[in-house]
């Protein structure tokens, strides 16, 4: 029977049932590159599911069976797809399986940061009541700027036109934009957005796109919002930028070395509100991108 390696502990039941003709092997929850050329060798798969960890040319030289790379979810970064390519094994991805928790996710840091719901959370069950001090930050009538107009940057475009925000949005690839999504260059969601929010993937071209010299372009006081790929954001100039007040807060679902450990200089930054990339991760995009990437795989497989 063919092998299919998953580089997790688990796999939502409705994909097992699918893949239920071929061995399923899990690689545990925080496979490292080495675990997962010892499986490979081991077990010779014909498939990968990608949930965790890289996949790199050392993994794949060490399955000569293997076929077809299959991403739980949309983001194949953690893909060497060149040499996937070089060797002919196809990379897939559950595109658009998560969309809807992602999209959820952003929204909700976008409001935590417009809101300071975190920071007066806090000082409420401190004892405080701050309602002579404080002003929240209205965002019907202000301008999001997306960065990727994807499943996910279409779907919390949606929601923030429903709240009454204008939405301006960057993507080459994009195509049948509903109208309200205004497309615009980069220079111009630098200058005009209130909210800049990243749905991108992240490539060579676009790593560190917010930078010292971008946010500089931007309107003091903008709120940031990334729960795409942390390396698409020059970490050290978001700080000074949240620290100068160029930058009013942040919302952060990804970062550009996860997991995030001890002593990261965002942890204790008031204005900066942090979640553990969960964006995507809801019992029901679980099971959608499970479902999602045994599919892709079985249709990799198929076709020889």
């Amino acid at each position: 029977m063919s092998t299919v390696l998953v580089t997790a502990a688990d796999l939502a039941p409705q994909a097992l049932d699918l893949l239920k003709n071929l061995e399923v092997v899990y690689a545990g929850k925080t496979p490292t590159e080495e675990d997962l050329v010892a499986l490979a060798k081991r077990h010779d798969p014909v498939a990968i599911i990608v949930r965790y960890g890289k996949v790199g040319a050392d993994v794949m030289d060490a399955a000569p069976s293997l076929k077809v790379i299959s991403k739980h979810g949309s983001g194949t970064d953690t893909i060497d797809k060149v040499a996937a390519k070089a060797r002919g094994i196809e990379v897939v991805a559950a595109v658009g399986a998560n969309a809807a928790a992602v999209a959820e996710q952003a929204l909700a840091l976008m409001l935590a940061c417009a809101k300071s719901v975190v920071s007066l959370d806090a000082r409420m069950h401190a004892g405080h009541w701050d309602k002579a001090t404080h002003k929240s930050l209205e965002l019907g009538g202000r301008t999001v700027g997306l960065v990727g107009l994807g499943a996910i940057g279409q779907r919390f475009a949606r929601m923030a036109h429903g709240i009454g925000m204008r939405v301006i949005g960057f993507d080459p690839f994009a195509k049948d934009l509903p109208d309200y999504i205004q497309t615009a260059d980069l220079a111009t969601i630098w200058r005009e957005a209130d909210v800049i929010s990243l749905h991108c993937p992240l490539t060579d071209e676009n790593r560190g796109m917010l930078n010292a010299e971008t946010l500089a372009q931007c309107k003091r006081g903008v709120i940031v919002v990334n729960t795409a790929r942390g390396g698409l954001i020059d970490e050290a100039a978001l700080l000074a930028a949240v620290q100068s007040g160029q930058v009013a807060s942040a919302g952060l679902d990804s970062f550009a070395v996860e997991p995030m450990t001890a002593g990261h200089p965002f942890q204790g930054q008031e204005r900066i509100v942090l979640s553990p990339h969960i964006g995507g991760v809801t019992s029901d995009a679980y099971v959608n991108m499970g479902v999602g990437a045994a599919k892709n795989l079985l249709a990799v497989l198929e076709r020889g």
